[in-house]
């Protein structure tokens, strides 16, 4: 049985900064949100190396930012199914532990590339920056989602 988003959020404490990860194949989108979690901005796109760079980057650029918690999208399927890229989100964050030593929480993101997709064309992005933002936009998105139902468990208690 896998842990609600509830659950995991007690790990992350009431305040301080948070990451968004949106995982892909080839690149790690990467977005940060304020201390007071009210906020979530792009930072920027890993290009995949191994899982180790790859998880160096992020652990340095946490420490930069002072990071409490990391945010990993989870890519279901429609049905809530977990295919491949959800199973790829979980190893990371399995081993993510192994380099850096911050809580983690998972935030569903069905749909979240899309929506940055769309808003991106809305804004009469071209195509190639487009491709070069829309990881770092799907992870905001990502994180958005995640830190407005976090200030939401917190009125609920």
């Amino acid at each position: 049985m896998k842990e609600s988003f509830a659950e995991q959020a007690a790990a992350l404490g009431a305040s301080g900064a948070l990451f968004g990860l949106d995982i892909g194949e080839k690149t790690i989108g990467v977005a940060v949100c304020d201390p007071a979690r009210m906020v979530a901005t792009p930072v920027e796109t890993i290009r995949r190396k191994k899982f180790t760079p790859d998880a160096q980057r992020i652990a340095l650029l946490a420490g930069e930012r002072a990071i409490a918690g990391i945010i990993i999208g989870l890519p279901l399927n429609m049905d809530g199914s977990e295919g491949p890229s959800a199973q790829r989100a979980r190893a990371f964050a399995r081993n993510l532990p192994k380099v850096i030593d911050l809580p983690v929480a998972f935030w569903d993101e069905r749909l979240s590339t899309a929506a940055m997709e769309r808003e991106l064309i809305g804004l009469d992005t071209s195509r190639a920056k487009r491709a070069e933002k829309i990881d770092e936009m799907a992870a905001t998105y990502i994180l958005q989602g995640a830190i407005d139902r976090l200030r939401g468990l917190a009125a609920e208690s």
